[in-house]
């Protein structure tokens, strides 16, 4: 957060001309560790303040270099998604002061999926703000377990299943069980409005192969092998206009601010295809791991 916004701007530049764009990201064929490194960032990727700002409509960034954290701004009061780590919380409120918004104003909390540098600052946000928690049914006993830094209990979260509408202020947010990365990770699709023009938002909570996961075993694809395959169904049934994603190098984030920032005639986040290039990133390196587990796989008597 105490970055200097001119060293940042340095550094946008710098990373906005050292990646390449998502189109030709698709031509890198990704391993599971690669797409690891490339979404986890350094811990100091992940406590660094990102530039706060407007994505499209009525939902803004307001997550670090390589967590993401969204707000969705409404009439009735805002929905944040992903609260991420809890000394990140900091951070994020001078996000919303920056953007001219109060962090007490949260009505909901809502998130990517069971893990510690997505979820672990919900029961903070819920205490300093009162919003209501909400997570999906298969994702409860991971959250339910989750230890924090401060102590705090778990929130009471409200059950979400799949397909599920979370309804704030005109604003409906459609909760999609995308299972693999974990039990309950979800994809959240809403629309949002611009310049007299519809957009759907497709917010991804990831597809990547955990290190260490059995996706193939004695001769048979793993349970959880057959849940990514659910996932990754589902993930293409989704149509995004504006792909979005639990870390920002899912969706080109640093890229695409860049460009904004330049004066970009058309809103940069506004990439029909990045969604599906990116499932499919994701997907591919989960064929090759599998694959690569079935090589090695001793022969099945």
């Amino acid at each position: 957060m105490r970055t200097p916004y001119r060293i940042l701007w340095i550094f946008l530049a710098a990373l906005a001309l050292a990646h390449t764009s998502i189109a030709q990201e698709a031509a890198h064929v990704w391993t599971v560790a690669e797409l690891f490194t490339r979404n986890i960032g350094t811990t100091q990727q992940q406590r660094t303040q990102f530039p706060p700002h407007k994505i499209v409509g009525n939902v803004y960034y307001v997550g670090t270099e390589s967590l993401s954290a969204f707000l969705v701004v409404t009439p009735a009061g805002n929905i944040l998604i992903d609260s991420t780590y809890e000394v990140n919380v900091p951070v994020i409120q001078d996000s919303f002061a920056k953007l001219g918004f109060k962090f007490s104003d949260i009505k909901i909390v809502l998130g990517s999926h069971a893990h510690g540098d997505h979820q672990e600052a919900d029961a903070m946000v819920a205490e300093m703000t009162g919003a209501r928690v909400m997570a999906m049914a298969e994702d409860l006993p991971a959250l339910q377990t989750m230890r924090t830094p401060s102590g705090k209990a778990r929130p009471m979260y409200q059950v979400l299943h799949d397909g599920d509408e979370v309804k704030l202020g005109g604003t409906t947010l459609v909760a999609h069980l995308t299972p693999g990365h974990t039990r309950g990770c979800t994809t959240w699709t809403m629309k949002t409005q611009e310049g007299g023009k519809s957009y759907d938002i497709a917010i991804i909570g990831s597809m990547g192969v955990n290190n260490g996961t059995r996706l193939w075993a004695n001769g048979a694809m793993t349970p959880i092998g057959e849940e990514y395959v659910r996932g990754f169904k589902a993930m293409h049934a989704i149509h995004a206009d504006v792909p979005l994603g639990s870390h920002p190098a899912m969706h080109g984030l640093a890229e695409k601010y860049a460009r904004l920032k330049a004066g970009s005639a058309t809103n940069p986040y506004i990439d029909p295809k990045g969604y599906e290039t990116e499932v499919n990133i994701e997907e591919t390196a989960f064929k090759m791991e599998l694959e690569n587990q079935q090589k090695a796989a001793p022969a099945v008597r």
